[in-house]
């Protein structure tokens, strides 16, 4: 796994926060793990309520996607060992769901298994709800997700596999808690996110397109430095 790998899950975890089946459904979510009607989640002395009660939903939908990056990982280590022959496909299914995502490819967009959440309601288990919502939400953030766990399959080791895909769950569950934290003032700035999402789609697909061509042309070592350059520039430590 390289360094420059890191900051392209967090964002992809991002831009999977966008994606329409999942932002606009975000209040309806944060109403559902912390007991709070969605018209009072901006209301003073109910931030603290509602984060606290998010975090066993964002654990939820962290372990199912961890879980699916130790898997890929597992079932790349285990099917070709050529790591340079690996990289080359990964490339190619990158700029293949990289494209997809850019809405140049058919991809099929549905909800599956809506009754995962509606059993974890009824349970009261914000961690099997968070879980739910990952499955329920892959469909919809496939090629994105998609793109993510080829990284993953293309890494060393398992453990870079999970690591990877914490990094993605990390991108997604920033702005869900953010969003809980500050409800009021963070959707105004969500919704202008939403309404130019087209764009935004449009740039992350490039992002995927881009990453793919750099690990089929083994060229993705150009990504390592410049994210070495940028955290020189920050006074980091950069990456071996």
């Amino acid at each position: 796994m390289s360094a420059g790998e890191i900051p392209v899950a967090l964002l992809a975890g991002f831009l999977s926060f966008l994606a329409p089946c999942v932002l606009p459904l975000v209040p309806g979510y944060l109403s559902a793990v912390s007991a709070v009607q969605a018209d009072q989640l901006g209301k003073p002395g109910m931030a603290r309520r509602v984060v606290l009660a998010s975090i066993p939903f964002v654990l939820g939908f962290t372990a199912v996607f961890v879980a699916l990056g130790v898997g890929a990982a597992f079932v790349g280590d285990g099917l070709l060992r050529d790591q340079f022959l690996l990289e080359k496909i990964a490339g190619f299914v990158l700029v293949v769901f990289g494209l997809a995502f850019m809405g140049l490819l058919p991809w099929p967009e549905r909800l599956v298994g809506a009754g995962l959440v509606q059993g974890a309601r009824s349970r009261g288990s914000r961690f099997l709800l968070g879980g739910a919502f990952a499955i329920c939400a892959a469909p919809c953030i496939g090629p994105v997700l998609a793109a993510i766990l080829v990284l993953a399959a293309s890494s060393e080791t398992v453990l870079e596999g999970g690591v990877l895909l914490a990094a993605y769950s990390l991108g997604l569950a920033i702005p869900f808690v953010l969003v809980a934290a500050a409800f009021t003032r963070t959707m105004g700035a969500f919704r202008w996110l939403r309404d130019h999402y087209v764009t935004i789609q449009f740039t992350g697909g490039l992002v995927m397109v881009a990453l793919g061509l750099l690990l089929f042309f083994e060229r993705f070592y150009i990504l390592r430095i410049y994210v070495n350059r940028a955290l020189e520039w920050l006074g980091l430590e950069p990456f071996v």
